[in-house]
């Protein structure tokens, strides 16, 4: 039986996944197998040996050590694409606070507490109401930075609002790009997304290379009056660079789920408390897609949106006695090591799969009979091996 540890509150959409006869779930389980959370910081907190995964409901895994884990083997999973229409919705609302006066007006009319006459109230907003005119979106250019899951959905919509969108994604993969509507025009670089683009959303990861990737610099080519908005992540953009550029009348206005001190009690600024993919059907995607990753690594060795290890999957077919499946440093020679250890031993190999992944390496072999305990032993004692297990 597996145990899978849980952190924070998850959906029961996702933990009803896990077969009770095959898993054991709780928050303060021994020993677990894996573990599946939300936004629990792991940093610094002792790892069992017993854990061969960690599965991420939701798509950033800066709450998990991900460099750590990889040199004991445990895959870190996350969930690319299942909060990615909420995150999609956000951002269409946070356009459109950002071109009505929608909340100005709003907090005007809950002044009008002292008027009892409704014919009075309409007349007196009739006149006000120019105080709170806006911008449509229809016409306006719409700049995507990152154009993964919501990067593309947010393109679509745009593009039904009869909006112009460009967009800017250096890491575009062959799959993101077969998503992407053929209207969308590509920037070759930052800047000029930025000097072109009315409104600007951010959506790419927390990583070195994109942080505070808008700042100073580059808001110094952004086109005048344009409003920005980042349901991405908070370390990508610089705050005190938008303040100083909304300061200085260049940045028309800033929209975030990433409130900072500096970012409060300004007109300029609105800021949402995180809620990016706070609905009840992201959090229950992410919990199935993490769930489903979980298990399927488990009870097969496959691995499917690893932060850390490469995409690996292989079918069990008839005559298995056993799968092996083990990680290692990606050096040449380790493969044929462990092969040569099955080969002595009399263990024939029925199939096999070998991916890497930057500098970890990963393999699944399927075997006619089941090997002695003393074969993984010696596989596991290899130069360069990982970590190596039995299913």
């Amino acid at each position: 039986m597996f145990k899978i540890k849980t952190y924070n509150t998850i959906s029961v959409k996702g933990l009803n996944r896990f077969a009770r006869e095959k898993y054991e779930i709780a928050s303060d389980i021994g020993q677990p197998d894996a573990y599946i959370l939300r936004s629990h910081k792991l940093h610094g907190e002792p790892l069992p040996e017993s854990v061969k995964a960690v599965a991420r409901a939701g798509a950033g895994t800066n709450n998990v050590p991900v460099d750590e884990y990889t040199k004991k083997g445990v895959v870190v999973f996350n969930s690319p694409g299942a909060n990615a229409n909420a995150v999609k919705e956000l951002v269409l609302a946070g356009m459109l606070l950002g071109s009505r006066g929608i909340l100005s007006g709003m907090e005007y009319v809950q002044t009008l507490t002292h008027m009892t006459d409704a014919d009075e109230m309409s007349k007196l907003l009739e006149k006000e109401k120019s105080n709170f005119a806006g911008y449509e979106l229809q016409g306006k250019t719409l700049g995507i930075v990152g154009l993964g899951a919501i990067g593309s959905l947010i393109a679509d919509a745009a593009l039904a609002l009869g909006m112009n969108v460009v967009g800017f994604d250096p890491a575009l993969s062959v799959e993101a790009a077969w998503r992407l509507p053929s209207q969308v025009g590509r920037m070759e670089n930052l800047q000029s997304l930025l000097a072109r683009s009315d409104y600007i959303t951010l959506h790419v990861p927390a990583i070195p290379a994109t942080r505070h990737m808008i700042n100073a610099d580059t808001l110094k080519v952004v086109k005048k009056g344009a409003t920005l908005l980042n349901f991405a992540r908070e370390a990508i953009v610089d705050a005190h660079a938008v303040v100083e550029s909304l300061d200085a009348g260049h940045l028309g206005r800033y929209i975030c789920d990433f409130p900072e001190p500096i970012l409060l009690k300004r007109k300029d600024v609105y800021a949402m408390p995180h809620i990016g993919a706070s609905t009840e059907e992201a959090e229950e995607n992410c919990a199935i897609m993490a769930a489903d990753q979980l298990m399927d690594y488990l009870e097969n060795g496959n691995i499917k949106n690893s932060v850390n290890f490469p995409a690996v999957s292989m079918d069990r077919g008839p005559g298995i006695g056993a799968r092996i499946t083990f990680s290692n440093e990606n050096v040449s020679g380790v493969l044929g090591h462990v092969l040569s250890i099955l080969a002595d031993n009399k263990v024939n190999v029925v199939d096999m799969v070998n991916k890497s992944r930057g500098d970890v390496a990963y393999n699944i072999i399927d075997v006619a009979g089941a090997p002695d305990a003393s074969v993984i032993d010696a596989i596991a004692k290899v130069d360069h091996v990982i970590a190596v297990r039995v299913i």
